[in-house]
């Protein structure tokens, strides 16, 4: 009896991957690194720390508002050290990271943060040419939030919420006697400072 004939063997070798599931696969690790990225934060807490305490010491040596220019002198000086100190720390930890800190969302970072930081600088020069002194806390904290708040856009979600709280004070501060400025600042600057500052250094690698 004659065998039956085999039907034709169907090949075993697998079928090409389409051309967009490979579009699929690379727009989707492109995505996954850069909210990596973006939630990287070279955002110094211990150095966020030492610019609080920086405030702080200020405002305890700080003389009365009542002696403008050499009050201003002063905040002027320690706003300057301050800087200097969360530069330097900001440095340090994306070196430490190995991450360069002009790399796009640091870019983005530094592009956002500064033009209210500018904005604060001239508006301070109306003000005192103007003697309305006793605006200065607030018009500093509030500015100085309103940057952080809209660079914190680029990095993890407490550097925003910082930026808030720096908003806030700065509200309530425009609204306090002159006589509180140096409290206001130490409050401000160096309370929120180092409470955010220990929590960024706690959560986040320093």
């Amino acid at each position: 009896m004659a065998m039956p004939c085999a039907g034709p063997v169907r090949s075993r070798r697998h079928r090409p991957v389409p051309l967009h599931a490979h579009a699929i696969e690379d727009l989707r690790f492109i995505r996954e690194t850069m909210q990596n990225a973006a939630s990287f934060t070279a955002v110094p807490g211990w150095g966020g720390v030492a610019m609080g305490l920086t405030a702080v010491g200020t405002a305890l040596v700080a003389p009365r508002p009542i002696h403008t220019k050499a009050w201003l002198l002063i905040w002027i000086a320690a706003a300057l050290v301050a800087f200097a100190v969360g530069a330097f720390a900001v440095y340090l930890k994306a070196r430490r990271a190995g991450t360069p800190i002009l790399a796009q969302f640091g870019r983005k970072f530094l592009l956002t943060l500064f033009p209210p930081l500018v904005a604060g600088a001239a508006i301070s020069c109306g003000v005192f040419a103007a003697s309305v002194d006793r605006l200065l806390p607030g018009i500093w904290l509030l500015l100085y939030g309103v940057g952080v708040l809209s660079a914190g856009s680029f990095s993890v979600r407490v550097v925003p919420v910082m930026g808030m709280c720096f908003m806030l004070a700065g509200a309530v501060a425009l609204f306090c006697p002159a006589a509180w400025a140096n409290a206001v600042m130490g409050a401000g600057f160096g309370g929120l400072h180092i409470l955010f500052g220990a929590i960024i250094a706690r959560r986040y690698g320093g």
